[in-house]
């Protein structure tokens, strides 16, 4: 049996696709048996079953060869790319023409880390890629793309969890420094009013306003503390259809903003029920629904869409099945200087803002080892959160 070795992972693998007197192998320096065949589409069957994006390119560096990962990377079918050069395949990248040409120059191999890939056309980000290109006999040219979108995803998530615990555990021993004195400033505001009014005199009518402003304002502050605090209570589990969650926000939402706020609905009603905490889930769905309704100055139109999301990755934990939640806005969009902040706490881009809900809204979704994110353009937000399908709450990291 013919075999290949695969440089970057030392593994050898068969090569069944030989047919005696049609086609000959010829093996390569760095150990690569190319197919040649009268048919301009090879079939190279042991790279057929990587999952890593393989090319394999002539002198000239058009494309001979393109394995299903490759295809399925760059959105290309192997017919329609074969005997095409790579650059009128994937046009505008031209720092992967330029490492490609120096290979096939230097007859020598080639890393490169991290390359952005553009895709003009698809309407898709741009790619992430480690990339090897090793020279082959007769001028040909092998690229490895591994894809690092994956990679890049979970460094992201461990870093917002990282900065959220941290800012949690600031906060909450923050709100506990300020709620221990507002007892003592409360009382002795209502003591001192109770002494105006046995004084019983007119000019100090207004004194008695500034002792009520004065318990007015400590008791809007232990409110807020006891929503910063609120995270950690004892979770109350139990099985959850999203949808009727995402009914309820709705219901609040048209009743806060009920002249100009359309809200469309755009449900996948095949989702399974999720296991969670109900009143977290809501006030969660609804701080970012009423986030986007307060970002349109209640004159606007807010979608709910739900999807399923299959083999997803969150928190380094494979699950097979996720719901997906999209909460889309037609808005203004999420100014570039909060970008990188909108999810820190006592950060708000609106005025007389608290800077508490979407801050509120990722605890709520971590403890269900979920996660938000969003992707914002003028005319367009849209917050993406993703709750991991499970029936066991001992896997819940609620009250952390």
């Amino acid at each position: 049996m013919l075999q290949f070795k695969y440089p970057a992972t030392s593994k050898t693998f068969p090569l069944f696709c030989i047919q005696a007197g049609k086609e000959l192998a010829d093996v390569f320096k760095n150990n690569f048996i190319i197919v040649k065949s009268n048919s301009a589409l090879h079939a190279y069957t042991g790279l057929e079953l990587l999952s890593t994006a393989i090319l394999i390119l002539d002198c000239h560096l058009a494309v001979t060869y393109a394995n299903p990962a490759a295809e399925n990377l760059f959105a290309f079918s192997l017919k329609s790319v074969v005997g095409h050069p790579l650059q009128k395949c994937l046009p505008g990248n031209i720092s992967l023409y330029a490492m490609l040409d120096q290979v096939r120059k230097n007859n020598a191999g080639f890393n490169e880390n991290e390359l952005a890939l553009d895709l003009p056309g698809l309407g898709r980000p741009a790619l992430h890629l480690a990339c090897i290109a090793s020279p082959a006999e007769g001028g040909h040219v092998v690229l490895e793309c591994h894809p690092l979108d994956q990679q890049i995803k979970i460094a992201r998530e461990e870093k917002i969890l990282e900065h959220q615990q941290l800012n949690r555990e600031l906060i909450r021993n923050l709100a506990h420094e300020i709620k221990n004195p507002l007892g003592g400033i409360r009382g002795s505001a209502q003591l001192l009013e109770r002494e105006l009014r046995d004084v019983g005199h007119h000019a100090l009518n207004d004194l008695r306003e500034y002792t009520q402003v004065i318990v007015k304002e400590a008791d809007r502050l232990q409110a807020l503390m006891d929503r910063l605090l609120t995270p950690h209570r004892r979770p109350k589990m139990g099985h959850i259809n999203i949808h009727e969650v995402l009914e309820r926000v709705r219901t609040l939402v048209l009743a806060e903003f009920p002249d100009d706020i359309r809200v469309q609905r755009d449900y996948d009603t095949s989702l399974p029920e999720l296991y969670g905490d109900l009143e977290p889930l809501i006030q969660a769905l609804l701080n970012v629904a009423r986030n986007a309704a307060q970002a349109m100055s209640g004159a606007g139109e807010i979608r709910l869409v739900t999807r399923i999301a299959r083999q997803v990755t969150l928190a380094k934990q494979r699950y097979r099945h996720a719901i997906m939640i999209h909460v889309v806005d037609n808005g203004p969009g999420v100014a570039e200087g909060l970008r990188d902040k909108v999810f820190y706490p006592l950060v708000s881009g609106r005025e007389g803002g608290t800077g508490l809900g979407l801050s509120l809204a990722q605890n709520f979704i971590n403890q269900h080892q979920g996660i938000i994110e969003f992707d914002s353009v003028p005319g367009k937000t849209c917050f993406t959160i993703l709750l991991p399908v499970i029936d066991c709450a001992s896997t819940l990291r609620a009250g952390k």
